[in-house]
């Protein structure tokens, strides 16, 4: 078994490798942007936003609850994934740290798995899910979380498996958030 995710690991790295090594001066400026955090301040303004007015009072528990499966996700992720595993960012390996192309830094030294991504299909999960029904367009929203967290991979702080690990993470938090809310629902009638 271990020689199985050896091999993945190696695969990982490759794949990492070959994916952070097609880069630009506009890809640079372009995914430095991409991945800051605070560059989609106004999108999740705009999606409160759209929540309230298609669900009024309803509008608030999405919205919270949509928080709550990211902040759990990136409990998940952050603090109980990474240290747990400890895998070094490819920034951080000491194998291959000289050949990755850093726009941003490093970061934590470990990186599995991706808070970025779990956070982002977190909310992209959540988000569909409870207004699915009425707001057709945030379908959207995972072409924008897949963006936002192969961004990571763009700036060489995480490798590709750490990016899907975290869209796991995310997707799987919402799901469990999303099917207690709407039990819940259910059974109170």
């Amino acid at each position: 078994m271990e020689l199985f995710w050896q091999g993945v690991s190696d695969w990982d790295q490759q794949l990492f490798l070959a994916l952070n090594g097609m880069h630009s001066p506009f890809s640079d400026f372009l995914f430095k942007w991409i991945t800051y955090k605070y560059t989609w301040a106004p999108l999740y303004l705009f999606l409160f936003y759209v929540i309230l007015k298609s669900y009024g009072r309803e509008g608030i528990a999405i919205i919270l609850l949509s928080l709550a499966a990211l902040i759990l996700a990136d409990y998940f992720a952050s603090g109980i994934m990474k240290p747990y595993f400890a895998r070094d960012r490819p920034c951080h390996d000491p194998f291959i740290g000289q050949m990755v192309h850093n726009v941003v830094g490093c970061g934590g030294k470990f990186g599995f798995s991706s808070s970025h991504a779990s956070t982002s299909f977190a909310l992209a999960t959540a988000f569909f899910l409870f207004t699915r029904e009425r707001i057709k367009g945030m379908k959207w929203m995972f072409l924008w979380a897949a963006v936002y967290a192969y961004s990571r991979v763009a700036v060489g702080v995480h490798y590709p498996g750490d990016i899907l690990a975290g869209a796991v993470v995310g997707m799987l938090t919402s799901l469990i958030i999303v099917w207690i809310y709407f039990y819940f629902r259910k059974s109170l009638g």
